[in-house]
C-alpha cells in the first residue's frame, strides 16, 4: 500500500500537480506526531493534517503549519518553545500581541481557563483580533486582521515553563480548535 501511494504521489509530481502540502502514507506516522519536550519527560502528539516544519527561531523547539482552510489564505502556525517569565506575565506579552479593531480591551474579550491533563496544570488561553506576527528578533511586525491563537501554557517542577501558542487566520483556527484541544488533552508525562 505505502509503495501505491509513494508512486501516485510521484505521479503527481511528473504531471505537475504536486502539493507541497500532500500527505503521503509513512511508515511511522504516529511518531512523527509526537512531540517531546521538558527534557523528555512531557510529549504531546500532534494533530494529523499539521505539518511538521524546521523552526524559523532557535528559540522554537518545534513547529507545524496547519493547512489554511478557504476563504483563508495563509496557514496557521504553531510553535512549541520554553521561555521564562511567569504564566500572568506571559499571557499579559500575549494581550499585547492582539489590537481590537474597535479599540477596546483585548483582556477583556480573552478567554483564559486552567485545567489539569496528564497530571500537569495546563493554563488555556484564546485571543482574536488584529495580530502583530513578528517572526524574529530583526523581523519587522506584520499586521493580520481577523486573526485568533490559542495557548497552552504548561509550568514544569524543574525543566521550566513550555508555551504552545497555535495562531492563524480566523476560519483556519475555527477548523482546528477541536483538533488544538485534542493536541492538549494527549499530554503525558514520560
Amino acid at each position: 500500500m505505502h509503495s501505491i501511494l509513494r508512486f501516485s504521489a510521484f505521479c503527481c509530481l511528473l504531471a505537475g500537480g504536486f502539493d507541497a502540502r500532500s500527505a503521503v502514507a509513512d511508515d511511522k506516522p504516529e511518531e512523527k506526531r509526537a512531540i517531546e519536550f521538558a527534557d523528555g519527560h512531557l510529549q504531546v502528539k500532534a494533530p494529523p493534517g499539521w505539518v511538521r516544519k524546521q523552526p524559523l527561531t532557535s528559540i522554537v523547539e518545534h513547529e507545524f503549519a496547519l493547512p489554511a482552510v478557504k476563504p483563508d489564505a495563509n496557514d496557521g502556525r504553531m510553535t512549541l518553545m520554553a521561555a521564562g517569565g511567569g504564566v500572568e506575565a506571559n499571557i499579559d506579552r500575549w494581550y499585547g500581541q492582539f489590537t481590537q479593531p474597535d479599540g477596546g480591551s483585548t483582556r477583556d474579550r480573552a478567554k483564559v481557563k486552567q485545567i489539569k491533563v496528564g497530571g500537569a496544570d495546563v493554563h488555556l488561553v484564546d485571543i482574536s483580533g488584529t495580530f502583530k506576527d513578528q517572526r524574529g528578533p530583526a523581523a519587522p511586525a506584520v499586521e493580520r486582521p481577523k486573526y485568533r491563537m490559542l495557548g497552552a501554557i504548561i509550568p514544569t517542577k524543574g525543566a521550566g515553563t513550555y508555551f504552545i501558542k497555535v495562531y492563524g487566520p480566523e476560519r483556519t483556527m475555527a477548523d482546528n480548535e477541536k483538533a488544538f484541544l485534542a493536541m492538549i488533552e494527549s499530554l503525558q508525562q514520560k
